[in-house]
């Protein structure tokens, strides 16, 4: 899911929209697949076209550059075939068909819990993760094919073996792809903010996204989240808080003074300056797993203030 260039810290592809959002219906329907005779292929409920990728609703991220040159092409050339997850597709390169299920047991050679993170980016929290966490697998899902490529740099690069890659729509992964209940965390770090007004329908965590997060949580799975954008911040919070499956993991805590909404608000770095505490709090401290990429550097280095946020599947 693809980053702006207005946030610093998002990873590329992480969420966004298709930069032809504006086409007309007319346009999108002639750029369908077709079958035989000419008619257009129907839309299979679940997949990408359903969801929203040609354009019949808004998606959360923006394709760009898919061209793989030097390191990156090399490393595709000669590791994809077992580091990234062949899926069947549906229309686009980046869909799911509805009936292909994922089987992590098989994929990876064991059983072990599964973490999966939404808009991989670069692979740096997936990377620096595995290494930590041996005993667990990963699946990285990201639309941005340059920074799939060099996460399999890195895994090369450092002998992992327990990440995969996968190019995909995060809300067809969820779904359809990953088995219900078969996910023990679900990572979201620093998604497209679209922090203009006019684009926060385009953010990825909203509240239809949560229900698709709890389908593949197992009862007491962890939703972690992280931006670095204030009012996507108090959106996520909402978000969590409203859903009955999940329970704010730190309800309550870090209100007041210790909050990092009150703090933004008196930066006013992205917000309306205000010395108004935030008296609810539910923040999480920082998550230790999540390592400091060069994007949230230059959040820290343009003001910004960090929100974690942790829900556990009820």
């Amino acid at each position: 899911m693809s980053e702006t260039p207005a946030s610093a810290t998002e990873t590329p592809a992480s969420a966004a929209t298709d930069a032809s959002a504006t086409d007309a219906s007319a346009s999108d329907e002639q750029r369908a697949p077709r079958t035989e005779d000419g008619s257009a292929r129907p839309i299979t409920p679940g997949t990408q076209a359903a969801e929203g990728t040609y354009r019949r609703q808004t998606v959360s991220f923006v394709r760009r550059g898919t061209r793989l040159q030097g390191k990156r092409q090399k490393a595709w050339d000669e590791h994809s075939a077992y580091l990234a997850v062949d899926i069947p597709r549906h229309i686009a390169d980046t869909s799911v068909h509805p009936e292909y299920a994922f089987d992590a047991a098989e994929e990876f050679g064991r059983t072990a819990p599964l973490v999966v993170e939404i808009g991989s980016g670069l692979g740096d929290a997936v990377i620096h993760a595995a290494m930590e966490n041996p005993d667990k697998d990963f699946l990285a899902v990201e639309v941005y094919t340059p920074g799939l490529a060099q996460t399999i740099q890195k895994l090369v690069a450092n002998k992992i073996s327990n990440v995969r890659v996968v190019q995909a729509n995060a809300p067809e992964v969820l779904s359809t792809m990953l088995p219900a209940g078969s996910v023990s965390e679900v990572w979201v770090f620093f998604p497209d903010p679209w922090h203009k007004t006019k684009h926060n329908k385009r953010r990825m965590v909203k509240d239809a996204f949560a229900p698709l997060v709890a389908r593949v949580l197992a009862p007491g799975g962890t939703w972690r989240l992280a931006t670095d954008w204030s009012s996507y911040a108090e959106q996520m919070l909402e978000v969590g808080n409203a859903s009955a499956d999940f329970s704010n993991m730190h309800d309550g805590e870090r209100a007041g003074s210790e909050s990092p909404l009150t703090a933004a608000r008196l930066s006013g770095v992205d917000c309306e300056q205000s010395d108004e505490p935030d008296e609810a709090g539910g923040w999480a401290p920082r998550f230790d797993g999540r390592v400091l990429t060069s994007f949230e550097g230059k959040a820290h280095k343009a003001g910004r203030v960090i929100f974690d946020l942790a829900f556990r599947r009820n």
